[in-house]
């Protein structure tokens, strides 16, 4: 299996790896970078970026929530059928509602 995160082309060997291990932060300082680290070479763990741990920690606990997927579905239908509203007309409306100077009526004669 590869993906663009990883390539296994770009793996380390275990004793290697524990000969750099202060240098590999460096190497997978970009987050979307992941090393395999392999040993009699097949891969057995992978070095990542501690940003892309959490990322996916939390992509996978969101995939986990049937009741947020199920939310998620109904907002892609939605965009899909164009029951959206402009982000200029949401911020409007929020402008509208945060501001705490009530709405003057010329009374004045």
């Amino acid at each position: 299996m590869s993906s663009r995160i990883y390539e296994l082309s770009n793996a380390i060997a275990l004793k290697a790896a524990r000969k750099r291990l202060a240098q590999l932060p460096r190497r997978v300082n970009d987050c979307q970078t992941v090393i395999p680290v392999t040993r009699r070479g097949r891969p057995v763990m992978a070095l990542m970026s501690w940003e892309m741990f959490e990322s996916l920690v939390e992509t996978i606990e969101i995939m986990s929530d049937p009741e947020l997927m199920a939310q998620l579905r109904r907002s892609e239908k939605d965009v899909e059928e164009g029951r959206t509203v402009p982000l200029n007309e949401v911020m409007a409306k929020l402008s509208a509602k945060s501001d705490p100077t009530p709405a003057r009526s010329d009374s004045s004669g």
